[in-house]
């Protein structure tokens, strides 16, 4: 007879999956036949592994065609519908336990595939994980929001809240994230359907969410495009405004004149930007390049990721500068297989080198420190504010890119005994190390900037003193003798503000001076696209050698937003791969070419109102709810401390209670405060965008218009929506949980193989050979002995079996 395990898809739900958890099919064999041991794939590590004793029901397909020659497929779904009880005699299941593994129940179930052996593609080494984990969570936020929310919450003073959360939430929930996709090798929708099927919609809405920023998320890598090949000019095109000719006379433009030269080109030049969400505009054709570019960026990258057999080095500038930049061509390593591509290593790599060029650079140029100092001088009453540690949460929570499905994707492609727990702590901290680096580089350049404006302030206004001087409107002697107006300082002309002031009591607003107070520019808050395009843009104008700065800083948002891409495109492709027979090529290029033209939205002339409206509402409270889901699914509905088993065998030690209690108790509540807070925050809080007014040259907020505010709650409705519709179709068995897609393949007289027919490819055929030829025991194939003292489990509805040898199965006397 033939004995096989068949591994079960029904997840870590080891009472649920009845036989097609660990079933061992036999059939009658000619006397005198060797019997051949049980295979099955396991970790090397740890995993439960059984040995199961049956017969095969009466009513099955192979009672039906004892005598034929054809090959038959039966899934195990219907081999254990068809069973009859009252065929059976009583009988014994024996299971024998591999060294260090879990019975079933207590620990995680084997994974559907094996470490090395299962097809899986894997990285060539650590440091291509890391840099992938660090290029998917270091992104455009660490450059432009945390230093605006550094800035508004108290400078020095939210480090302390940001630090406490990320030991809270963020390092124990991105390990948990770290360790299920280890564990289970799938993606996200894999992962959740494994551990618990009821809740596989969260892999669903996690698919979506990153579909959704992924969307707008490349517009902004287009934009980078845009300025990048602007900014081989000299000077660059936003330095000045420009002249608008009205016969023989030249005058500025005034839309310019109004706000500022770097202001106008990106709202002009760039978006040439509608007043109205309301007003399209059309497409913008620049930006419609830009975008079509960005994506033939990203599918090529992703094409070369984890499954490629090549290695650009720098593959985004093959599409970007062949034509441009001969220092930026395309290098080929060739047959290496599986590796991860260099564009990998080149973006997760490269914006640190431009980060700490410009730190240098910026360390130099005069005010710099005034920025620094204003920056991390602590505000402490601000720490008692709760809408600091709501904003501290809520950038934690991002930062590390929990939620997306792309952290669970790429540490799907590990071995099972990697040490995720150290992977966790460590990209975390270099995240926030780079949250700091990008920090101190922002407001070193903010702090040059805002010394360059104040001295223009002091020239301008000094001008306006002199001329009241010469008409009397003021006194010379209001004047401090010290004071020379051809190098007027700031620090002589806020003296002499103030002397005008006193004096001038009731009469000074007419003045119309300013106080010119370095201060004042250093709190002028900008973020995300401002600081990024305008603030930016406007102090690289006054560096020498500009346009190299300009090409070295939009060329490093390139690639940082290139490896967010690369992780939220994987977050998408692998739960698909995982699902359905697909040519990743194939579906990297459709899923490109779709949200290519789904992307038209973002570059009509309205377009930047609509990044505004994803960028607000597709993300931020679904990903909430999806994290705090998957917490429960393992916390609480797994069990922690199964887990913390489970990770023990995995890594070979057993991870600090200190993550039992977070993931237990301070995560979910602190995640559910976060919740309560977000609703709040929506509901208080006008749903609106910043509209640009071209006539007064500045922005004005707008409400949205009720179709746009249904089109920004429908985002919210879409991302969740799986949530429920699959626990309810799973609930009430409208939903397969996947136990059907099991499959049982045999011939006369011989069991063929145990196929997964949601992943052909990784077919194990396990019993098609000769005794001799049967795979020997190893740390991936073992087989197993039942021997004395097994464990014994009780199933009434099958014949009794030995316990020496190999396993033997005794058949009912009807079948012999």
């Amino acid at each position: 007879m033939v004995l096989v395990a068949v591994e079960s898809h029904c997840g870590w739900r080891a009472g649920e999956c009845k036989l097609a958890l660990n079933s061992c099919i036999s059939r009658p064999s000619p006397q005198n036949t060797p019997v051949l041991p049980s295979v099955t794939s396991t970790p090397e590590k740890s995993s439960s592994t059984a040995t199961t004793s049956t017969t095969m029901p009466k009513n099955s397909k192979v009672t039906q065609r004892e005598h034929s020659n054809e090959a038959v497929t039966e899934s195990v779904a219907d081999l254990l519908a068809l069973e009859q009880p009252m065929d059976y005699k009583s009988s014994q299941m024996s299971m024998g336990l591999s060294p260090g593994a879990t019975a079933p129940g207590k620990g995680l179930l084997p994974s559907p595939d094996g470490d090395a052996e299962d097809g899986r593609p894997s990285w060539n080494n650590k440091l291509e994980y890391i840099l992938a984990q660090v290029g998917f969570s270091v992104g455009l936020g660490n450059v432009w929001r945390f230093p605006y929310l550094c800035q508004k919450n108290g400078g020095g003073a939210y480090l302390v809240p940001y630090f406490i959360l990320l030991i809270l939430i963020g390092i124990p929930l991105f390990f948990l994230e770290l360790a299920v996709g280890q564990r289970i090798r799938r993606g996200s929708i894999g992962v959740w359907n494994y551990v618990y099927p009821q809740l596989g919609g969260i892999g669903v809405s996690s698919l979506m969410v990153c579909g959704f920023v992924g969307l707008y998320y490349n517009v902004i890598i287009g934009w980078s495009i845009f300025y990048f090949f602007q900014s081989f000019q000299s000077p660059l095109p936003w330095a000045e405004c420009p002249l608008r000719r009205n016969g023989s006379q030249a005058m500025m433009e005034p839309e310019c004149e109004k706000s500022s030269a770097t202001t106008y080109f990106w709202y002009r030049q760039t978006l040439n930007i509608t007043s109205s969400i309301d007003d399209t505009g059309g497409l913008n054709w620049r930006m419609t390049l830009s975008l079509l570019g960005a994506w033939i960026i990203v599918c090529l990258a992703v094409v070369k990721g984890i499954q490629s057999s090549g290695k650009p080095v720098c593959l985004c500038m093959c599409v970007l500068c062949v034509c441009v930049l001969g220092w930026f061509s395309v290098l080929c390593v060739r047959d290496c297989r599986q590796g991860v591509s260099m564009v990998m290593y080149f973006s997760s790599l490269f914006p640190y080198v431009v980060l700490l060029c410009f730190l240098v650079r910026g360390l130099l140029l005069k005010g710099a420190v005034d920025g620094i100092i204003h920056m991390f001088t602590p505000k402490l009453e601000k720490m008692l504010e709760p809408q600091v540690w709501r904003e501290a949460a809520t950038q934690v929570f991002f930062a590390l890119g929990l939620g997306f499905g792309g952290v669970i994707a790429f540490s799907s492609y590990n071995k099972r005994d990697n040490n995720c727990h150290f992977d966790a702590a460590l990209v975390s901290i270099i995240n926030f190390i780079t949250s700091i680096l990008a920090t101190l580089v922002v407001f070193a350049v903010l702090g040059f900037k805002a010394n360059v404006m104040n001295e223009k302030c002091v020239v301008e206004n000094g001008e306006k003193i002199v001329g009241y001087l010469n008409t009397g409107v003021l006194s010379q002697a209001l004047i401090p003798p010290h004071i020379n107006f051809s190098h007027l300082s700031s620090k002589d002309y806020t003296e002499m503000y103030e002397v005008i002031e006193t004096v001038r009591e009731a009469g000074f607003p007419q003045l119309g001076l300013d106080a010119c107070l370095l201060e004042d520019e250093l709190n002028k808050a900008v973020q995300g696209t401002g600081l990024a395009f305008i603030a930016f843009t406007e102090a690289m104008t006054h560096f020498p050698a500009s346009p190299f700065w300009s090409v070295m800083f939009f060329f490093m948002l390139i690639n940082l937003g290139l490896g967010s891409m690369i992780g939220t495109m994987t977050g998408i492709t692998t739960p698909i791969l995982d699902a359905f027979k697909i040519r990743k090529e194939i579906l990297c290029v459709v899923c490109c070419i779709i949200a290519f033209f789904l992307g038209l939205l973002f570059v009509q002339r309205s377009g930047n109102y609509f990044v505004t409206m994803f960028d607000d509402y597709s993300a931020g409270l679904p990903l909430t709810v999806v994290v705090i889901l998957e917490n429960i699914s393992v916390a609480w509905i797994y069990g922690t401390e199964r887990f913390m088993q489970d990770l023990e065998d995995m890594l070979g030690f057993r991870p600090y209670s200190f993550y039992f209690y977070m993931w237990k108790y301070v995560s979910p509540a602190i995640l559910v405060v976060l919740i309560v807070a977000t609703v709040i925050e929506m509901a208080v809080s006008p749903a609106g965008y910043n509209a640009w007014v071209e006539a007064e040259g500045s922005e004005h907020f707008m409400n949205y218009p009720p179709w746009a505010l249904g089109m920004a709650y429908a985002l919210i409705v879409a991302a969740m929506l799986p949530l429920p519709i699959v626990f309810i179709a799973r609930r009430f068995n409208l939903l397969s949980d996947g136990s059907n897609k099991l499959s049982v393949s045999y011939r006369k007289g011989m069991m063929k193989d145990i196929s997964n027919l949601e992943d052909q490819d990784e077919q194990r055929f396990i019993l098609g050979k000769n005794p001799s030829e049967a795979p020997s025991p190893s740390p991936a194939h073992r087989a197993y002995l039942v021997s004395g003292g097994a464990q014994e489990m009780t199933n009434t509805n099958y014949g009794t079996s030995t316990k020496t040898g190999y396993q033997n199965i005794g058949s009912p006397e009807s079948e012999l």
